[in-house]
């Protein structure tokens, strides 16, 4: 199903029993996170929090803040309107297995996936709920200090054309201790090739320097910062949209890991089954979701220098120091009357982004299939903090195989920050990290069936020597072939007799 709106997104997890509302006020410095990290170490995730009353710097905001709305198996599938996110994907995978029809039922049917996938292309309107509320001016900005809330703002009257776009009206939070400020945590970012005129849709975190500027934190494999390097050569201030909000599988697609090229406003409208629609910048000449909860338009100078980022909590559980970004200047703010600020934070798993990830890889574990169809699934357990750590299992045919796949899915776009790849056999739940600890344990002989590579590193890898490159290690733990050098015979695994299993079910009602 599509969502108008985040706010009518929550109001569907309430219903389900997904949410927790929280009246009382809490801070937007460290307090929301240390109650929403709470809730994403209980078991599944917890709930969704929307905090209606959060401060800031002691004053109330005029916008509540949702957190852990991704946070669970049940809310990703309440987010992409299906009974699972298995199901979502199975949807998916049938779809890109398709083939020309060899029957009139056959072209029925494929006729059938066409007219639903009409709805996933975006179109154009000439307005939306997101511009309810408009704050813009023409010049470029400079800084401003901290503004109060102008007259009607919050009460659903729009600004008047000229008054000071800033952030200071928003709950942006300061998550950890140690973070270097304020940082919008859940941003869409909306970017051009200059000289394709592709659109990207990214998410990358941005710290608030002063009310009208944040850092842009694109890491150098991103297709922002390909973007980006591509006005500076050209001497071209870059334009940039940012939004929050709106239908959920927005916020989503802008995690995925799509092909380079593809919109991401594609997939969130095959994903809601309903076109998104955009509408034209106040200020810049992108195009943002209608239905947004929050949009700030601005740029980048390429000429400006870099600033200096971070620290931020990460995902990896360690902060991130502070490195030199681009920054952004904003030059308009516009937002829904009743917008919702949606939030999230990240840092020693498991927590929210987990399950935002998970849902990722279900999605797309079609696509790798079709480049290497031995694999069976795909797992990327909590504890790695998405790529560190990566479990496949294939069907192996013959010597060799393994290394195959490692060296391909290093080679498949966020797969290339990998840092630990471990193969199985098809029989081992990759889901289970204690089943694979189990036979990478039993089935590996370490100097024989591990394979020691180099290659680009997430820049958020405090562990590397040099930033953006790192070592990687493959291990093979599927079970040994002659080709592949073992001259022993391989032994079985122990498993009881499934006569005495069903006695013993019959006996004592399956206990144990």
């Amino acid at each position: 199903m599509a969502f108008d709106s985040f706010r009518e997104f929550v109001s569907q997890l309430d219903r389900a029993g997904e949410l927790v509302r929280v009246f009382q006020p809490v801070a937007t410095e460290l307090e929301i996170t240390e109650l929403a990290d709470r809730e994403m170490k209980k078991p599944g995730g917890g709930r969704a929090l929307l905090i209606e009353a959060p401060t800031v710097n002691g004053q109330p905001s005029p916008l509540p803040v949702a957190i852990n709305t991704f946070g669970s198996w049940k809310r990703m599938a309440l987010a992409m309107g299906a009974p699972s996110v298995d199901a979502a994907a199975a949807e998916l995978g049938a779809l890109i297995k398709a083939r020309p029809p060899t029957s009139m039922r056959e072209a029925m049917k494929l006729l059938s996936t066409a007219l639903e996938l009409r709805h996933a292309r975006p179109r154009q309107v000439r307005s939306g709920p997101c511009k309810e509320v408009v704050l813009k001016f023409e010049p470029p900005p400079a800084r401003v200090e901290p503004w109060p809330p102008a007259p009607g703002i919050g009460a659903g009257v729009s600004a008047m054309p000229g008054a000071c776009p800033t952030l200071a009206g928003l709950p942006i939070l300061k998550c950890w201790p140690l973070d270097g400020g304020r940082f919008i945590t859940l941003p869409c970012v909306v970017t051009k090739d200059p000289d394709t005129g592709e659109r990207n849709v990214g998410m990358y975190r941005m710290q608030v320097y002063e009310d009208a500027s944040t850092g842009m934190h694109w890491q150098l494999q991103k297709v922002g910062a390909r973007h980006a390097r591509r006005h500076r050569e050209r001497g071209q201030r870059m334009p940039v949209a940012v939004f929050l909000g709106g239908d959920p599988m927005l916020a989503f697609a802008a995690t995925a890991p799509l092909p380079d090229g593809l919109d991401e406003f594609l997939l969130a409208g095959y994903l809601r089954r309903q076109s998104v629609e955009l509408v034209k910048g106040e200020t810049v000449d992108l195009e943002v979701p209608a239905n947004a909860d929050v949009v700030i338009e601005g740029y980048v100078d390429p000429q400006e220098p870099l600033r200096e980022e971070g620290p931020f909590g990460d995902h990896t559980g360690y902060y991130t120091l502070p490195e030199p970004y681009p920054v952004f200047h904003v030059t308009a703010v516009t937002r829904r009357r009743d917008a919702v600020y949606p939030a999230t934070i990240v840092g020693i798993p498991p927590m929210e982004d987990f399950y935002m990830g998970g849902a990722s890889v279900k999605l797309f574990l079609p696509v790798f299939k079709m480049s290497f169809p031995e694999i069976v699934d795909i797992a990327l357990p909590a504890e790695g903090v998405f790529h560190n750590l990566v479990f496949v299992s294939i069907r192996k045919t013959y010597p060799m195989q393994a290394y195959k796949i490692m060296h391909g899915l290093w080679g498949m776009g966020q797969m290339m920050f990998t840092k630990y790849l471990v193969v199985v056999d098809e029989d081992v739940d990759v889901h289970n990290t204690r089943d694979v600890l189990f036979h990478l344990c039993a089935n590996t002989d370490p100097q024989r069936d591990t394979l020691l590579s180099r290659g680009p590193a997430d820049v958020l890898d405090h562990a590397t020597s040099e930033i953006g490159v790192g070592g990687k290690l493959g291990l093979d733990a599927t079970r040994k072939l002659p080709g592949e050098g073992f001259k022993r015979s391989w032994p079985p695994l122990i498993k009881m007799d499934p006569r005495v299993r069903e006695r013993i079910d019959a006996l004592f009602g399956g206990a144990g």
